[in-house]
């Protein structure tokens, strides 16, 4: 066999149609226990139990334990980003599933992509950076730029704190329902942090729709133009 990085193996836990429900589940950023887990896949919790095993040892959740309790999550931005990519290809190419129910436009607007904003409106303030110009690059070597460090800073987000050197400042998500990049990276979380922070939009409860008030959306719709 050849040498090299064991896509098969990545294939194979990712594409249970289980694991990937709980997967999709959990790339809204929460940490989930596997009884809610194994209710986003539709099996017993001792089949999911078992999954959440195997995912575990790929790499892919991270087990938490609070108290008596143990919580899943992804194990890091990387694996959300790759399930959000397949979501996308996924979707391009028509392989997609028909889900009802009112929740379906909410979030296909405005939603939590782990810890970042995803949807029409996640789109829209990709496309807006990178139109003023406070970003600039290709997909894999998007940069802030010297404009787009004052237009952080007088939105409030300290940019000493964006550093780190466990994850890129931008970096570009393809988003599934929009089919185009959203903002990633430690730039993308802070930008949705402050949203939230200034209360333009809340997050729903139980669901990854982000929710913008009338004057929160003005606001959006004028730091971030088409």
């Amino acid at each position: 066999m050849k040498d090299g990085p064991n896509i098969a193996l990545l294939g194979s836990l990712i594409g249970d149609p289980a694991r990937a429900n709980m997967l999709t589940a959990l790339t809204s950023g929460k940490a989930l226990t596997a009884s809610e887990l194994a209710g986003e896949a539709g099996i017993t919790l001792q089949t999911a139990s078992s999954h959440l095993a195997k995912l575990e040892a790929g790499a892919l959740v991270h087990r938490r334990k609070q108290g008596r309790h143990h919580y899943f999550c992804l194990a890091d931005e990387e694996v959300a980003s790759v399930i959000e990519t397949m979501m996308g290809f996924a979707a391009k190419h028509g392989a997609l599933r028909t889900r009802t129910g009112p929740k379906d436009p909410a979030l296909r607007k405005a939603r939590v992509c782990y810890n970042h904003l995803a949807g029409e409106y996640g789109v829209r303030m990709f496309d807006s950076l990178c139109a003023q110009g406070y970003v600039k690059g290709s997909a894999k070597t998007l940069g802030l730029t010297g404009a787009g460090q004052e237009f952080l800073a007088e939105m409030g987000i300290d940019l000493q704190a964006l550093a780190t050197p466990r994850r890129p400042l931008c970096k570009s998500c393809l988003d599934w329902s929009a089919r185009r990049s959203h903002m990633a990276g430690t730039l993308g979380t802070a930008l949705l942090a402050q949203i939230l922070t200034l209360k333009w939009a809340i997050r729903q409860p139980d669901s990854r729709a982000i929710t913008f008030s009338r004057t929160g959306e003005k606001r959006f719709f004028e730091h971030f133009p088409v």
